[in-house]
């Protein structure tokens, strides 16, 4: 396996920084730092990057999810491991990455779910890493970074 290229964060000079301040900036909402390596996680695996499912796994492992969460994530709806908290972060999770698939592509019944376990700050907590998590995929996925090749 070999990337296309380096990641383009890395090649333009001052681009990489302002997205870790954009990741950074996620994790000051409130929102237990579990649930955001596993919403990280999660959309990685929907965008398919390889890298990031790698580190976002290491991660989620390092801040202390355990290994049934971080085996059955991707199956988050058909498992017991989650907490209602976690599955309306994931549900929120899947619906913003797939914005595509359907004509209301975060529906009032996913948004409002979410609204019931976590305040204004603490949506706008998951809601930036789903958001950095789709730029990392998409910089990642679209150069085939390699999986571990950071480390």
């Amino acid at each position: 396996m070999k990337s296309r290229m380096q990641n383009p964060a890395v090649v333009l000079s001052g681009a990489m920084q302002p997205i870790q301040a954009l990741s950074k900036a996620a994790y000051t909402g409130g929102v237990d730092e579990q649930t955001l390596e596993l919403v990280h996680l999660r959309v990685s695996q929907i965008n398919g990057c390889s890298a990031c499912v790698d580190g976002g796994a290491k991660k989620a492992r390092k801040s202390g999810v355990s290994n049934e969460k971080l085996d059955t994530v991707a199956a988050w709806r058909e498992t017991p491991y989650f907490t209602e908290e976690e599955r309306a972060a994931l549900a929120l999770a899947e619906a913003a990455t797939r914005l595509a698939d359907q004509p209301d592509a975060v529906g009032d019944d996913i948004w409002d779910t979410a609204a019931t376990y976590y305040d204004e700050k603490q949506l706008a907590s998951i809601v930036l890493m789903i958001a950095v998590t789709n730029l990392y995929n998409r910089l990642n996925a679209t150069t085939r970074q390699i999986a571990g090749a950071w480390g």
